[in-house]
Formats: C-alpha cells, sequence, structure tokens
C-alpha cells in the first residue's frame, strides 16, 4: 500500500502557488517557505535598527517604444546614499558574502520616471524590479529614475535599440567572460560569498573579441545573460569595467529557491532569457557566445531550432581539464544539429575570433594583433614557443 506524503500548512506566502492552496509538500516547498520566513525577520531587524529603502538601479534595454527595467529594492543605513552604499558593498577586495547582507523588500512600491512620465511598478518577493513600460525614447542610451518611499531616488541607464539595428551579441557571462565555476551549487556558493572580484580572472582575448563584435554595423547590443544573482550585478559590472568589456544589459536571477526546487534552474533562466530577447527584438539576428560547461550548446542548439534564420553563429570556448571538472564536464560538439549555422571552439577570445573572421561573423583586422591567441588553429603548425622566439616581446597571457 503506497503511503500518503505528508504535507505541512503555513500561512499564505504571496506568489508561493499550490495545488492544495497553502498545503506544501516537503522538502522543496518547505524550504521556499523558511527562506522566505528568514527574509521577513531579517527585513523586521533592520527596520528597528532604522534602516531604510534604498534601490540599486541595473542597465535596462528597450526599443523606441518600451524600456525594461532592473533594480532591486532593499533597506540600508539611513545615511547612505545609493553611490556610498555601493562603495561599501563593492569596493575594492570585498569579499562576495557582503552583496547579500542587506535584506531585500518583497513588493515595494517603486516609481519609475521615463520619458517625463510616472509609472508605479512593483517588486517581486526578492526585492527585484523587473518591469516594461512603454515609452517614446531615441535609439542610444537614456537615462530613467526609480523613487521608492523612505528613500532617495537612483537613476538607471537603458540601451535603447533601434528598430534599424539588424545583429546583436548574447554572451554567457561564467567561464566565458570571466573564469569560475558557476554551474556547480557548491562552487557557486564559494564563488558568490567567498570570492572578491578580484579573485575572477578574465579570460584571454574576450574583451577585444567582444568589443570588436560591439564596434560593427555602427554599434551592436552586447547581452550578457548568467545564472548567477543580482546580487552580484555591481560586482560583474566593476569586474567588466575594470578589465574593458563592453558594458551592456545583464540578464541575472534572484538568489533563494523556488516553490519546487531547492536551487534555481540556471538552464531554465537562460532559455527564458534568450526566448524573451527574441520576442523583444524580432528584427535581429544573434550571435551566441558561451562555454562547453555541460548546458551553453544545449542552449544555444535549441534557441536555433526555434528561431530558425535568426543565429548568425554560435562560439564555443573549451575549458580547460580542470575547468570542465569543476563545471560538472563537458558538453558534447552540437554544431552538426544545426543547419546552417557556424560553430566555433577555441580556448580562448583570439581563437574564436580567427574562426569568426572565417565565417564573416566578424570583420577582418585591419592591422595585425598587438598578441598571438594561447591556441592557434591546427592548420598553421605553429608552435607558442616558436611565436615566443620570433616575437620575444608579446607573451601567451598578456592580449
Amino acid at each position: 500500500m503506497a503511503r500518503r506524503r505528508k504535507t505541512y500548512r503555513f500561512p499564505t506566502i504571496p506568489g508561493l502557488s499550490s495545488a492544495a492552496g497553502n498545503d506544501v509538500s516537503p522538502p522543496e516547498q518547505l524550504a521556499t517557505l523558511s527562506y522566505y520566513s528568514f527574509q521577513r525577520r531579517r527585513r523586521d531587524r533592520a527596520r528597528r535598527r532604522g534602516d531604510r529603502p534604498r534601490i540599486l538601479s541595473f542597465t535596462g534595454y528597450g526599443s523606441p517604444r518600451w524600456v525594461r527595467i532592473f533594480s532591486r529594492v532593499l533597506l540600508a543605513k539611513p545615511e547612505w546614499s545609493e553611490a556610498e552604499y555601493l562603495a561599501e558593498i563593492v569596493r575594492d577586495g570585498v569579499r562576495g558574502w557582503q552583496n547579500f547582507v542587506s535584506p531585500p523588500i518583497a513588493y515595494a512600491k517603486v516609481e519609475v520616471e521615463v520619458a517625463g512620465h510616472r509609472h508605479v511598478v512593483r517588486a517581486d518577493r526578492n526585492g527585484v524590479v523587473d518591469v516594461r513600460i512603454p515609452c517614446e525614447l531615441a535609439p542610444g542610451w537614456a537615462t530613467v529614475t526609480l523613487h521608492v518611499e523612505g528613500g532617495e531616488s537612483s537613476s538607471q541607464d537603458v540601451l535603447i535599440i533601434s528598430d534599424d539595428a539588424e545583429r546583436a551579441v548574447i554572451c554567457d557571462v561564467d567561464d566565458t567572460v570571466w573564469v569560475t565555476a558557476l554551474p556547480r551549487p557548491l562552487t557557486a556558493a564559494w564563488n558568490s560569498f567567498l570570492l572578491d572580484e578580484h579573485a575572477r580572472r578574465p579570460v584571454a582575448g574576450m574583451p577585444v573579441m567582444l568589443n570588436r563584435l560591439a564596434e560593427q554595423d555602427g554599434g551592436t547590443a552586447i547581452f550578457y545573460v548568467s545564472t548567477g544573482p543580482w546580487n552580484v550585478a555591481h560586482t560583474l559590472t566593476r569586474f567588466m569595467t575594470r578589465h574593458l568589456f563592453p558594458l551592456g544589459p545583464m540578464l541575472l536571477t534572484s538568489w533563494g529557491p523556488t516553490e519546487d526546487r531547492w536551487f534555481r534552474s540556471g538552464m531554465a533562466h537562460k532559455v527564458s532569457a534568450l526566448a524573451r530577447l527574441a520576442e523583444d527584438f524580432p528584427q535581429l539576428t544573434w550571435s551566441l557566445i558561451g562555454d562547453d560547461g555541460q548546458h551553453d550548446p544545449e542552449i544555444y542548439t535549441h534557441f536555433a531550432h526555434h528561431h530558425p534564420g535568426r543565429v548568425n553563429g554560435i562560439a564555443i570556448r573549451q575549458l580547460s581539464a580542470t575547468e570542465a571538472l569543476l563545471a560538472g564536464g563537458r558538453a558534447e560538439e552540437t554544431q552538426r544539429a544545426t543547419d546552417g549555422v557556424p560553430w566555433a571552439y577555441g580556448p580562448d577570445g583570439a581563437a574564436l575570433s580567427f574562426q569568426l573572421e572565417n565565417f564573416g561573423i566578424l570583420a577582418p583586422r585591419s592591422n595585425p594583433p598587438l598578441a598571438w591567441p594561447q591556441s592557434v588553429t591546427a592548420q598553421e603548425q605553429i608552435t607558442v614557443a616558436e611565436l615566443r622566439a620570433d616575437y620575444p616581446q608579446f607573451t601567451q597571457d598578456n592580449p
């Protein structure tokens, strides 16, 4: 005789659905209820200390007819402005756990001022604002202002993409922009909570490749998609600024469990983010950049199948043996599964750039590179030792 699954009854939490109303089946939904109960207690303690609402804004995007806004509403010390707060939590040398200290304000009411009009929106249960607002803005960079009751205003940059734009880039972050191993939860916790931004390093040659892509066609938008939480958005922005990556909108996710999982599905987040971009900009074709740490090739193949004719090419950074081990393995090559879509494989941005030039996705450089890639194509049969002998002023690690 089958045993009935035990259920528990808790007070209703907005946004948490269940087929049985308030009846929640352990362990996944129990973890979710516990997590948000913990956050509620943190907010109560912060308010008793006198902490006040603050808005942290992130780069948004839009078209001439609408904008998509990203921000977080949290509690912070009353004497802190946004700039002082950011200097405190993401200053040089700060450890990642400090990005998670301030409690978010669930369902906070936020006023958004854009193009001379005000709109009232709500944060979600993690304090994240992710809304689309109708407006009229010219292509290029625009500024949006956000207000929260009891706190100071915050400005946000928004990239407005022209209706005449034809191409854009979607780039993974973890192991593609910076070297880390976020796919596994324990490694994700280590990188998010214990390491500061200086403990990470950029993928060799990737800033140059992305800047070259961004400069094409008079300006090509770069969208960064990561399974990382919004808590680390400013750390990521500082890292990218320091290493001269082209800035662009970031599509991150919320921290904490969902109603049916202990950990959020990074793969589901990426699939959803790509589908949303394709829907938002039906005129664009996409260059997709990621790594072979398990899921990016599969996600990009799925995108190419569901959006035929809208993928210019796919570039996959090959992880080292150590990186692949930390990431939980490698994905199988899937280039044959996407007819008509060229795939580039290489361990760094320089090797990928070489192939993207051959595919016509990246315009050839008019002058020779200032450094040689960490790896060259097999057809050239040139060893790093020979390159060093011929060009002693350059090093393998110096782009």
